[in-house]
Order: C-alpha cells, then structure tokens, then sequence
C-alpha cells in the first residue's frame, strides 16, 4: 500500500492490514520530498523506530541534480536509529536488486524468517554502517 504523506485517512481504519514496514523515499532531486518525510515522522508511533522504518533514497546516481545534501538524509537515519538505503531507480539492474533488499527488510520486519528480528537486523546493520 503506498501513501503520499502521513497521517493515514482513518476512515478505512478497520480494512487496514497490519502495517510491518513503513519506507520513507526521499527523492534526492526534491527538497520537498525531504520536507514531506519530515512532516510524515511525527506521525509514526515510536515502536515502529524499533526496526519497522527505513529510508530510500532515490536519484544518487546524479550528484549534480541533488537538492539535497546527503548529510540530512544521512542524520535521519541517525536520528530514528533506522537504516538508509540509497539507490537510482531509473537504472533497471539497481531498481531490482533495490526491490529484493526491500522485500526481504520486510520478510524480517513480518516475522517470516526465523531467528531474526526486525530490531535485531537494523542493529546488524547499522554495526555494519558504523565500521
């Protein structure tokens, strides 16, 4: 289910499925885009900083069109403890593995792979980040 922005209408509330992943894109191009995450994390309940968010950052395949400084994006990351994942979607071979990078990020966040954590992966990964 995609959304453009948070709070989520809660008129279908109760037709909702459990949410497991939240991803956040930020368009490197749109300062906009940055805003719009901004806005949008005061809205997610901070149990779900625990492993359930990550950044996508798309458009780094263009430095010089960035509108963005990657040091922002990169303190996000910092700041809500949940990785940052930075790709160029335009670019077929980088969507697709992008998209298997996601899809298993949410297997572990839905609790489909044994003996991994949602919290456990992100401390994994931002080990591997800090090193």
């Amino acid at each position: 289910h995609l959304a453009t922005s948070l709070p989520l209408p809660s008129e279908r509330d109760h037709l909702r499925p459990r949410i497991d992943l939240i991803v956040f894109m930020i368009d490197i191009k749109s300062k906009y885009s940055l805003k719009n995450v901004e806005t949008s994390l005061a809205y997610v309940d901070a149990s779900f900083f625990l492993g359930k968010v990550c950044f996508l950052v798309s458009g780094v395949g263009r430095a010089n069109a960035c509108s963005i400084e990657m040091n922002a994006v990169c303190k996000l990351g910092e700041t809500y403890c949940s990785p940052v994942l930075f790709c160029e979607l335009e670019l077929e071979g980088i969507r697709a593995s992008t998209a298997q990078r996601l899809l298993r990020i949410l297997q572990i966040c839905a609790g489909h792979v044994p003996g991994v954590s949602a919290l456990s992966f992100v401390s994994l990964m931002r080990n591997s980040n800090d090193d």
